[in-house]
């Protein structure tokens, strides 16, 4: 089992590649292709992530976003992505301690 203070990198690639999407190299934060679709994703174990630096607008290329965690702290980071209002459109992916299943949870409603 994982512990909540370790961000879930291999897991969310895994549940990238499982839905058919091609993953870049990278720590954190990689980019998952497929089709038309390019997806900026960023890993954090929410402990004491700060997102001030994922907030701001990336461009046309940063249109897609997708911010994965534990499955016990994805409401929360949901709750925070709500308040600060990203200028692009965005998802939650919570995982399971056991990296056996997750959730996707999306951004506002008419966001971006």
């Amino acid at each position: 089992m994982a512990t909540a203070s370790i961000p879930p990198t291999t897991e969310a690639r895994d549940v990238f590649r499982e839905l058919g999407y091609t993953v870049s190299d990278g720590g954190q934060e990689f980019v998952a292709e497929r089709k038309w679709r390019r997806v900026f994703v960023t890993v954090l174990c929410m402990d004491d992530d700060d997102l001030d630096p994922y907030l701001a607008d990336g461009g046309d290329e940063a249109r897609l976003r997708c911010f994965v965690t534990w499955r016990d702290r994805a409401a929360d980071l949901q709750e925070r992505l709500l308040a600060s209002k990203p200028p692009y459109d965005w998802a939650v992916i919570g995982i399971d301690h056991d990296g056996e299943d997750f959730a996707v949870m999306e951004g506002a409603p008419g966001s971006p």
